[in-house]
């Protein structure tokens, strides 16, 4: 993993660059192989300096010390660098501050905390302005919170692992696709300056299923010893070539001679994004340190084939970008970069991808970045992120964490994975399935072979079982809903059996809210947390519901685009007598639940930025007459959202807005009039047939015809505009040349709406 450190360069050689006087030969060529990056070569040219010439200038010595416990640094040595550092700081007590980081960081890697803690009180003393030593000096002091969860998880290494590093995987088709160094064939075996091992390059092994039955022949292998260890790490031999039959090439046309990986797909696993050096020739290739730093590019499938190799516009000679991290709905590309004005060595920052375009890369905020270096991340199905650090508080190296995102924002801090998928060496590369029951990450850790290697993970339930009775006669109460809440965020819904019992699967360090919902009775709620690790492998909490008159309003928000539950959209309900409130945000399933007392006026909201906002009168209940339960429906509208209007046909050649069409218009005029601060685009389409430029015209033409029809009926023309796309987007594959019947070609001749900007952005909820 160490062509990693190829992001921090050019910070290394600033701040490894001493005044240059006479030196010696042996320094001399020590130095070379160092500034060409050789850092085996680098090391042992420094020992052999120190070991023959260290009676000489106090400078020079300083100079070798320093580079020489950076080279076994790099090296991923933390042995030696812990030794070097040692003898360093002995000797010359004055040195650049960042060896004390650099020391303690490789006390913590060798799992000397305490050592550990004290380098970084002293470094916190020289530099206050980073945190790092002060948030470290006070972690060190317990270690338990690193192995709240341990028993939780097993972790089993996997067959596919070389001698030569293996990392980063990510799910692909039925298998893995990863990053290895293995030896490639054929008769010329080329190497990394740097560490000599070989160049990285895209591998894949299709079928993880095989990888799950040798992890359970494994695991049933280990427990004939009968551990009683809590946190179980299933470790297996390397494995000979044989054994890695199966796995195969990624691709020939994605591999170089140079690093590939890691990377990421679209969610039709159509389109790849990964990483690579800069390959372009001579000065083009290099920054102006003379590195080849590390891009992002694009390729898609075309027949089996990955083709059309592009790098992505934001990429820049001078510095590194990499680690890509598509969310699960292809608009957000997560990545890392060294860019200037980043907070530490490496950031993590996001761009949207939005009609085939990027935006500008945005930081994630200081609560993601640290001073130190943030790594890998990965974007999971609930939108959770992950990510390698060694600047927020772990075990050593670069640690595991991750943070729940609300509009882009880890609205809850970072969390550290804690023990066993952590521990005092590098583990990052982390994916994982929805819920976190499951998946893989990387590490150098000691149990493995030799450099990095692929474990996967299971993650235990943790049981807490929920009853729900009568408050009166304690009887069980069939059916209920039980809602799991986490900072006001609606998550699981379950129901109650026959015995009132449902159950969850909860997670350390969390507060929850239960909330028991049942038509007939007052909501109830139990909060629950997980801050203290509990001994018991199965809990149990009750909720009792009193009989009432209230009336239980359920609702579910779905997006008028595709029409699939939103997200993240706040839901108020306000008595307006009492101006009391009750709020949630959706979670993945779009649903919320709340209760009306009768006899007062209620109003119902639904808010969420860049999507329509909805606010509507509920009915006045009445004491005695009350529905037990109201259900509702909501769609909202977003920005970016394109809709297809039906029966918005034209005659060939017409741009004229036919009867059918209008009765069509008419309903986009009066979306426009719900929704006074709703801008929209008119997009119309022609067939294939005449020539390109007429059809541009042609679609011109029906677009502003569209616009000037729902001018007429009273819609402010700066809340639209017109665009024609001719025939650039057909549908059915009726181009040029290719035969098709006059209703396929009228497939094409249709206009669309695009949702350009909805209103201003809502606050975050409170919470109530």
């Amino acid at each position: 993993m160490n062509y990693l450190r190829l992001f921090l360069l050019s910070a290394v050689l600033s701040t490894l660059t001493l005044a240059v006087q006479a030196q010696s030969a042996r320094l001399k060529a020590a130095n070379k192989q160092f500034e060409n990056l050789a850092y085996v070569n680098a090391a042992r040219a420094y020992e052999e300096f120190l070991r023959l010439d260290k009676h000489r200038d106090p400078a020079e010595v300083q100079e070798a010390y320093t580079k020489l416990a950076y080279s076994y640094r790099s090296l991923q040595d933390t042995k030696n660098a812990e030794r070097i550092y040692s003898d360093l700081l002995k000797e010359f007590p004055e040195t650049d501050s960042k060896n004390y980081l650099y020391y303690a960081q490789a006390l913590a890697a060798n799992g000397k905390y305490r050592d550990s803690q004290k380098m970084y009180s002293k470094y916190g003393e020289k530099q206050k302005e980073d945190l790092r030593g002060q948030k470290f000096t006070v972690s060190y002091m317990d270690m338990n919170r690193f192995y709240q969860d341990s028993s939780s998880y097993r972790v089993e290494y996997l067959p596919i692992n070389s001698r030569q590093a293996d990392f980063s995987p990510m799910y692909y088709q039925n298998g893995l696709a990863f990053v290895s160094a293995r030896h490639e064939t054929g008769p010329v075996k080329r190497v990394f300056g740097w560490n000599q091992t070989p160049f990285l390059d895209l591998y894949f092994y299709p079928d993880t299923t095989d990888l799950r039955k040798n992890a359970d022949l494994a695991v049933q292998s280990a427990s004939l010893g009968g551990s009683n260890t809590t946190a179980e790490v299933v470790v297996a031999e390397p494995m000979d070539d044989k054994s890695l039959s199966k796995t195969e090439i990624f691709s020939r046309t994605l591999n170089t001679k140079y690093h590939e990986g890691p990377m990421t797909f679209f969610k039709d696993q159509s389109r790849i994004i990964f990483t690579r050096n800069n390959t372009a020739k001579g000065k083009e290739g290099k920054s102006s340190d003379g590195v080849r730093k590390l891009k992002l590019y694009i390729a898609e499938n075309v027949k089996g084939s990955w083709q059309k190799s592009e790098e992505l516009p934001f990429c820049s000679n001078d510095y590194s970008v990499g680690h890509p991290a598509l969310s699960p709905d292809d608009t957000k590309l997560y990545f890392v970069s060294d860019m200037p004005g980043g907070f530490g060595g490496t950031d993590i920052y996001v761009v949207e991808y939005k009609d085939g375009q990027w935006s500008s890369p945005v930081n994630m905020g200081k609560e993601i970045n640290t001073e130190g270096n943030e790594m890998f991340p990965f974007i999971d199905e609930n939108n959770n992120l992950y990510f390698s650090s060694d600047g927020h508080e772990g075990l050593g190296g670069l640690d595991l964490f991750y943070a729940e995102l609300r509009e882009g924002v880890a609205f809850k801090g970072v969390q550290n994975m804690g023990y066993p998928i952590n521990s005092e060496k590098d583990d990052f590369g982390l994916i994982a399935t929805k819920n976190r029951t499951s998946g893989y990450f990387s590490s150098n850790r000691k149990q493995g072979a030799s450099d990095d290697n692929i474990y996967s993970f299971r993650r235990t339930c943790k049981q807490l079982n929920i009853f729900v009775y009568d408050a009166k006669t304690n009887e069980p109460i069939a059916v209920a809903d039980v809602r799991v809440i986490k900072a006001g965020v609606n998550q699981d819904l379950r129901f109650t059996g026959t015995d009132g019992k449902t159950g969850f699967c909860v997670d350390a360090n969390i507060d929850y809210e239960f909330k028991a919902i049942k038509e007939g009775y007052a909501t109830n709620s139990i909060r629950f947390s997980t801050m203290t690790q509990s001994e018991k492998p199965v809990m149990n909490v009750s909720i009792y519901l009193e009989k009432s008159e209230n009336t239980l309003v359920k609702g579910t928000v779905k997006t008028e685009v595709n029409q699939q539950p939103a997200p993240g959209v706040t839901v108020t309900l306000r008595n307006e007598k009492d101006k009391s409130e009750q709020q949630v945000v959706t979670g993945t399933d779009g649903k919320y639940e709340f209760e009306m007392k009768p006899g007062a006026p209620y109003t119902l909201t639904t808010q969420k930025n860049r999507y329509t906002a909805n606010q509507e009168q509920m009915p006045k209940m009445k004491a005695g007459k009350n529905p037990k339960l109201i259900e509702k429906q909501h769609g909202i509208y977003g920005e970016g959202d394109v809709f297809e209007l039906k029966n918005i046909y034209y005659d060939l050649n017409k741009f004229f807005i036919r009867p059918d069409a209008a009765r069509e218009l008419d309903h986009v005029a009066a979306l426009l009039r719900k929704y006074p601060e709703m801008k929209i685009e008119m997009r119309s389409h022609t067939d294939s047939r005449a020539s390109d430029a007429y059809n541009m015209q042609l679609s011109e033409n029906r677009a502003r015809a569209t616009v000037d029809y729902l001018v007429n009926k009273g819609i402010d023309p700066a809340r639209l505009s017109a665009q024609g796309f001719g025939e650039s987007e057909i549908l059915n594959g009726c181009t040029d040349e290719i035969a098709c019947p006059e209703s396929k070609h009228q497939k094409n001749r249709r206009t669309e709406f695009k949702i350009v900007s909805v209103q201003r952005n809502v606050s975050e909820p409170t919470g109530k």
